[in-house]
């Protein structure tokens, strides 16, 4: 890691490195599946960076707002320099206590932060609370991670070279990526109308030793598990690992699909 990378904040480190790689491409899916529309009121929850929130304001026109909420600041600050064509409000905040009144949006959306809630039935029907009657809800979570095979393939790495502690700290992403036992949430939440459905994403990365040198960055998987001799072993067997993914000049790219919970606040 370079001293630059030190000096940055992990929230400046996610949007240089994780945001175009994985993130960018999935703002637009995530909106469209709640349905923004102009002049609508958006909320974007676990917003990070920005991403989605972002998408969300193109979307809505001078004529709708857009909301993003994170209970991590430096996340936030990154989002704040953000130009959209909307401005976006960012305020703090957990998904478990939204700090809106009841019916404020006509969606809400969430990508990718679903997977680390303290209580994600809380936060559902929390997302619910503030969405007023006929309003839609889109949460985007990783499918499993043997439906990523790069992902997939590191894991297994992972776990061959440093064992099962640190593999698992890998796979928590993934940890939501069964469509049943989502809609077992939604459906302990209060939320009866739910859809699970599978989209196709992919990652993309200048070269294995980018991919590794970015998980070595993020303080939310690998970050502090592994010393530099180790991070020099998983870089070197990495490349030969993630061959079958690697292009002629060298970067690389697989598949990673996301499940999109959608429904819609009924009536009542």
């Amino acid at each position: 890691m370079t001293s630059r990378s030190t000096e940055r904040t992990p929230a400046e480190v996610y949007d240089e490195l994780f945001v175009p790689a994985l993130f960018q491409q999935w703002g637009i899916v995530v909106a469209a599946a709640a349905g923004v529309a102009p002049n609508q009121r958006v909320l974007d929850v676990a917003c990070g960076t920005g991403v989605l929130a972002c998408a969300a304001a193109a979307m809505v026109g001078s004529d709708g707002g857009v909301a993003g909420v994170d209970p991590n600041e430096d996340m936030l600050a990154v989002a704040r320099r953000k130009r959209t064509t909307v401005a976006v409000e960012w305020r703090i905040g957990c998904a478990e206590s939204l700090p809106f009144p009841d019916g404020t949006f006509d969606a809400v959306v969430s990508q990718f932060g679903f997977m680390f809630f303290e209580d994600r039935c809380a936060a559902l029907r929390e997302m619910a609370r503030v969405l007023r009657p006929g309003g839609r809800l889109a949460v985007a979570v990783c499918d499993a991670l043997d439906h990523s095979p790069g992902y997939a393939v590191l894991a297994e790495l992972l776990h061959r070279l440093f064992g099962e502690e640190v593999a698992q700290a890998f796979r928590a992403p993934f940890a939501c990526g069964d469509p049943e036992g989502l809609l077992a949430v939604c459906a302990e939440a209060g939320i009866s109308n739910a859809e699970v459905t599978r989209h196709d994403g992919t990652v993309g990365f200048a070269s294995a030793n980018a991919l590794v040198s970015a998980e070595r960055a993020c303080v939310w998987t690998l970050g502090g598990l592994l010393d530099d001799a180790q991070f020099g072993r998983l870089r070197d067997q990495a490349e030969e690992s993630l061959r079958p993914f690697t292009m002629d000049d060298g970067s690389l790219a697989f598949l990673m699909p996301a499940l999109i919970i959608t429904a819609e606040r009924g009536s009542s």
